[in-house]
């Protein structure tokens, strides 16, 4: 168990039986040694966000996410079909828990998800991962005086703002968070 001024962002929380992930958290002292904290969470399950008040003497309980490893095997509509790395249990995750991460997916791609009572909730992907530029424009040097950039689109077909040296058919390492161009693979 947690007192409320342990309460801090990113922390995965259990309240009332739901999984939630802590957005943000302020504490104040009020008089006589009584605090609160006024925190912002997502619920894990539904994607929704809710604004809770803990009283002093409150505490909440830490969730542990089961991690397990799997590949990444196929889209239909909405529905993001994995399996283990064991090959034993094959599971779903719909678009909405599986978010931004969905433009960062290549089949047979390995890839960490989160459960939370036997339920799949998260999925985890590596910080940088290498893709294809699978098409760009040639970038023309000397026409600006600031370095430019350009639209790539990588083989999973989303599109990231490169330098202009990058060319058709190099390998890029891009920021799963955001996105961006991280450099050219190794």
């Amino acid at each position: 168990m947690l007192k409320i001024t342990e309460v801090k962002p990113n922390l995965l929380i259990e309240l009332e039986g739901r999984p939630y992930q802590v957005l943000n958290a302020a504490h104040q002292m009020l008089g006589r040694g009584y605090g609160m904290t006024r925190a912002k969470l997502r619920d894990l399950k539904s994607g929704t966000i809710i604004e809770r008040v803990f009283k002093g003497n409150e505490t909440v309980k830490e969730v542990l996410l089961e991690k397990i490893k799997a590949f990444y095997l196929w889209q239909k509509e909405k529905e993001f079909h994995f399996v283990d790395v064991q090959g034993e249990k094959e599971f779903v995750l719909f678009e909405e828990r599986v978010g931004f991460s969905k433009n960062f997916l290549k089949e047979g791609e390995r890839v960490e998800i989160l459960f939370f009572q036997d339920e799949p909730l998260l999925l985890n992907l590596p910080v940088k991962m290498a893709f294809k530029v699978v098409e760009t424009e040639p970038g023309i040097r000397g026409d600006r005086e600031t370095p430019g950039t350009k639209k790539a689109k990588i083989e999973t077909g989303f599109e990231v703002r490169v330098p202009l040296f990058v060319k058709e058919g190099e390998i890029i390492l891009v920021d799963t968070r955001d996105g961006s161009y991280v450099g050219r693979a190794k």
